[in-house]
C-alpha cells in the first residue's frame, strides 16, 4: 500500500507500481512466446495451448485481453461503475415519481369515487411493480463493486458512509418492500383506508431512499463533520453536519423534482399515445391532463432550483463550474461571457470555436457583473476536472429543461383554447418528450460525478488512491460481462414495460359482475348469473 501511495504522488502509471511491473513482464512474455502459441494452436486446431504455457491460455484469447492493458485498471473500474449506476439510476428516477402518482390516484379514487382513477391506479400499479423490481436488481451490483474495485475507498470512508447506507435500508427499503405487497394485492383484503396508508408509505419510502442516497453523494461532494483517525479513515464527529452537508438540500430538491418530471413526461407520453389512437379514452385524457399540469407547474420550479444549486456549486466546487462553463481563464474583474457552444480542449487549455454572449456568464453564475470568477487556470492541473464531457452534458440537461417548459406552455395554450385532447401536434410532441427526463437525469449525473474528478471525496481523497489493487484484464472481463447481462436482462424488462404501456387502460371487471367461474372442474349452472355484455374498449 505504501508503494502504491508513493507511485501515485509521483504520477507513475496508474498509481500502482506493482500492476505496471506485472503488466510489462507479462506483455514481454507474450511477445517472446507469440510464434510458439500460434503454431501450437494451429496444430491442435483447438485454440488451446499446453498447460505449461502462461496459464494454459490460447494466444488469441490472451491477445484479446491484452487490449485492456492499453487502458488503466482504474479507468476501467470507473467506467464499470459508471455503466452500472447509469443503468440503475433511471429506474429510481421513475419509481420515485410514479409512487407519488399512485398515491395521488388512489386518493382521488377514495375522494371522488370516480372509477377512472381506480382504473388508472391499477394500470400504473403493474408498471410500477416491474420497474421497482428492475431497480432493486440493478442496484445490488454496485454494493459489491465497492468491495471488489473500490475497497480502499470503502475502508477510508466506511465509518461515515456505511451507517448512512444502513439507514437507507432500514428506513426506506424496508418501508417500500414491507408495504409493496399490500399496495399491489391488498385492497380487497385489508380495506381501502389501510390500503391507502400502505400506498402512501411506499411513496414515502421512495423519498426516504432518495434522502439517504443523496446525503451520501452530497457528503462526497462537500464533506463536513468528519475527522481522520490514525489509520487514515474518515470518522464521524458531527452527524448533523454529515447528513445535512452544504450541498445536500440543493441536490435533494433538484433530484426529487427531476424524478417527478421524469414520471410526468412518461405518463404524458403514454396518455398522448392513446389519445392519438382514440380520443374517447377517458383514462388517457386524465393522465395526459395531469402530466401537463405537472410539466407547467414543476418545470419552472426545477429551473429555479437548478440555478440555486449552481450558486451552491460555485461556492464549494468552483473548479467544476469552470469546467462546465468552458472557462480556462479566470475573470478577476467579473464580466465573464456565457459560452453557448464550443469545443473545450483540455490539453491546450482553451475552448475552440466558441459562440458566446458577453457578460451573461457572470449574471447567471454570480448574479452580478463585477464578482470575480475563477477559471481552470486558478487550480493545479492535477486537480482540474475534464471540461470536454461535462461542458456538453450540462448543456443537454439545460436544453431538455427548457424544452419541458416549452411543452408545458404549449399544453397551457391548448388547454385555454379547449384543444388539449384533440391537438395531434401537441400529442406528438409529448410522445417525443416522453424519455426526456431519463436523458436529463443521466446528463445531470455525469455532470455532477465527472465534475468531481479527480477526487472521490472532493479535495480529500483522490480516485487513484481509492481503488483496490486491480488487474486491467479482470476488470475488463467483468465489464464486458456486465454490459452483456445488463442489456439482455434490463433490455427485455424495458421492452416488457413498453408493451404494458402500449395497452389502453381498461375497466377492471370484478368477479361479482361476471358471475361464478369454473372451480375444481365444476361448471356453473347456465343462466344462474348471466354475464353482462361489455362495450368495446372496456
Amino acid at each position: 500500500m505504501e508503494a502504491r501511495r508513493i507511485s501515485a504522488t509521483t504520477g507513475h502509471g496508474t498509481g500502482n507500481c506493482f500492476e505496471d511491473a506485472f503488466r510489462r513482464n507479462r506483455l514481454q512474455r507474450w511477445q517472446e512466446s507469440a510464434p510458439h502459441f500460434q503454431a501450437e494452436c494451429r496444430a491442435a486446431e483447438t485454440g488451446i495451448a499446453r498447460s505449461d504455457n502462461i496459464g494454459g491460455e490460447c494466444y488469441a484469447c490472451q491477445m484479446r485481453f491484452a487490449m485492456f492493458n492499453e487502458i488503466s485498471a482504474i479507468d476501467l473500474a470507473r467506467f464499470q461503475f459508471a455503466f452500472t449506476v447509469s443503468a440503475h439510476i433511471i429506474f429510481p428516477a421513475f419509481t420515485i415519481g410514479l409512487a407519488s402518482y399512485l398515491a395521488v390516484l388512489n386518493g382521488l379514487w377514495l375522494w371522488r369515487r370516480d372509477k377512472a382513477y381506480l382504473r388508472l391506479f391499477e394500470y400504473w400499479k403493474s408498471i410500477f411493480a416491474v420497474v421497482f423490481g428492475m431497480g432493486v436488481v440493478s442496484g445490488i451490483v454496485m454494493s459489491y463493486q465497492f468491495g471488489t474495485n473500490w475497497s480502499v475507498f470503502s475502508d477510508r470512508v466506511g465509518p461515515v458512509l456505511g451507517p448512512l447506507m444502513g439507514y437507507e435500508v432500514l428506513s426506506a427499503f424496508f418501508l417500500e418492500a414491507g408495504f409493496l405487497g399490500i399496495m399491489l394485492f391488498g385492497r380487497d383484503r385489508v380495506g381501502e383506508k389501510l390500503h391507502m396508508l400502505a400506498t402512501a408509505i411506499v411513496a414515502a419510502g421512495t423519498l426516504f431512499s432518495a434522502f439517504w442516497i443523496l446525503s451520501v453523494n452530497s457528503w462526497m461532494q462537500t464533506p463536513q463533520g468528519y475527522g481522520i483517525n490514525e489509520a487514515g479513515q474518515f470518522v464521524p464527529e458531527d452527524w448533523w453536519a454529515i447528513i445535512f452537508n452544504p450541498s445536500f438540500p440543493y441536490r435533494l430538491v433538484h433530484m426529487v423534482l427531476a424524478a417527478y418530471l421524469t414520471t410526468a413526461f412518461v405518463v404524458g407520453g403514454v396518455g398522448a399515445w392513446h389519445l392519438l389512437r382514440s380520443r374517447d379514452s377517458r383514462g388517457a385524457a386524465i393522465m395526459f391532463s395531469m402530466a401537463m399540469w405537472m410539466a407547467l407547474i414543476v418545470t419552472p420550479i426545477q429551473i429555479f432550483a437548478g440555478d440555486q444549486h449552481g450558486l451552491n456549486t460555485l461556492a464549494h466546487q468552483p473548479a467544476k463550474i469552470a469546467a462546465i462553463e468552458g472557462h480556462f481563464e479566470s475573470f478577476p474583474e467579473g464580466r465573464a461571457p456565457l459560452i453557448l457552444f464550443g469545443l473545450p480542449d483540455d490539453a491546450a487549455g482553451v475552448t475552440r470555436y466558441k459562440v458566446e454572449i458577453p457578460l451573461l456568464g457572470s449574471l447567471i453564475l454570480t448574479h452580478s457583473l463585477d464578482t470575480p470568477l475563477k477559471g481552470l487556470d486558478a487550480f493545479p492541473e492535477s486537480d482540474r476536472p475534464k471540461s470536454a464531457l461535462i461542458f456538453w452534458t450540462f448543456r443537454i440537461m439545460v436544453a431538455i429543461g427548457f424544452a419541458m417548459l416549452a411543452l408545458g406552455l404549449y399544453s397551457a395554450w391548448a388547454r385555454w383554447k379547449g384543444r388539449l385532447f384533440d391537438s395531434p401536434w401537441l400529442h406528438r410532441a409529448a410522445i417525443l418528450m416522453a424519455p426526456s427526463g431519463f436523458l436529463a437525469v443521466l446528463c445531470g449525473w455525469i455532470t455532477t460525478e465527472v465534475g468531481r474528478q479527480p477526487f472521490t471525496v472532493y479535495g480529500l481523497l483522490r480516485t487513484v488512491d481509492s481503488a483496490a489493487p486491480l488487474q486491467s484484464e479482470a476488470v475488463g472481463a467483468s465489464l464486458v460481462a456486465f454490459i452483456l447481462v445488463y442489456f439482455a436482462v434490463f433490455g427485455s424488462g424495458t421492452f416488457y414495460v413498453l408493451r404494458m404501456m402500449s395497452r389502453r387502460p381498461r375497466d377492471r371487471v370484478d368477479i361479482d359482475e361476471i358471475g361464478p367461474t369454473r372451480t375444481s372442474g365444476i361448471t356453473p349452472v347456465a343462466g344462474t348469473h348471466p354475464a353482462p355484455r361489455l362495450k368495446t374498449g372496456e
